[in-house]
């Protein structure tokens, strides 16, 4: 993979290359590229995505210790990615984390579309039981790692107090060790994570709401139609919170709608950009 160097340390990226409309698909705590291979591969004819390992979790590479890694800090990674790579005119596809969402009013300039997946917003932080777990386990010293330390055994990561309550179809244990390895092998990654769970109030995501009617350009917010960590009328409120959006509903899916039901989302993430032309494209 590529890598890049940022203010916070260096990450990797994936990046499909390519002339067509840009996408930058963000991921959520705990995830790294490889939550979007489906979607990436069904994206890939007819765009550029890139799919940047943001330092929350499942990253490969600690970051500098002095990193702010607060939801605002992640968020203005985003933004220095898509800076240093002069990405321009960008459809911001964020699920489960919600630091996309604070970009908007502040740091959005190069955000063409936004694209809102089942994530966290308003008044639902921590989301869950499983926000709840990790919020309190990172408060507690030691607590990360005593928690992470059940997800060596994909029995219980698939139990509803944790990925499984995410995601309706079985993960591979594959993907769950991949997912939790950097968090199992790699204390400076827990300290990163559990940067992010102290630094971020509850209040973060309430307040960036406000922002949120001064984006007039197109976006689209696609739901999981049975997620139970993001409900839907979270999604329903941030939908009418945004000027020129769409709200849809993805079948057979929860939080990790990406995961759950690809083929949806990818035609929902073409026909929004089809629907929403910029200059130039055709």
């Amino acid at each position: 993979m590529p890598e890049i160097e940022l203010s916070a340390g260096t990450i990797d990226y994936e990046d499909t290359g390519g002339d067509g409309p840009v996408l930058v698909l963000a991921h959520g705590l705990g995830f790294d590229e490889s939550v979007w291979a489906e979607v990436v591969a069904g994206l890939r004819s007819g765009f550029r995505v890139l799919v940047p390992v943001l330092p929350i979790g499942s990253h490969r590479r600690p970051m500098r210790p002095d990193a702010d890694l607060s939801a605002h800090g992640i968020a203005r990674l985003l933004a220095e990615f898509m800076d240093r790579l002069d990405l321009r005119d960008v459809t911001l596809v964020q699920n489960d984390a919600g630091t996309a969402q604070l970009l908007v009013g502040v740091r959005d300039e190069r955000i063409a579309r936004l694209v809102l997946t089942s994530c966290e917003a308003l008044d639902n932080y921590p989301p869950g039981v499983q926000g709840r777990l990790l919020a309190v386990a990172c408060k507690v010293p030691g607590g990360l790692f005593l928690l992470v330390q059940s997800f060596r055994f994909p029995f219980f990561a698939r139990r509803q107090f944790a990925l499984g309550g995410m995601a309706k179809r079985r993960l591979p244990k594959e993907m769950i060790a991949r997912w939790y390895g950097p968090l199992l092998t790699n204390r400076h990654v827990r300290r990163d994570l559990a940067k992010f769970c102290r630094a971020t109030r509850k209040e973060c995501y309430r307040e960036a709401a406000r922002n949120l009617p001064s984006f007039t350009r197109p976006a689209l917010v696609a739901w999981g139609a049975e997620d139970r960590m993001m409900p839907p009328a979270t999604g329903r409120r941030l939908a009418e919170l945004l000027p020129n959006a769409r709200y849809v509903e993805i079948p057979d899916a929860r939080t990790l709608v990406q995961l759950d039901n690809p083929a949806a989302l990818i035609k929902e993430i073409r026909d929004f950009v089809g629907e929403n032309p910029l200059p130039g494209e055709h």
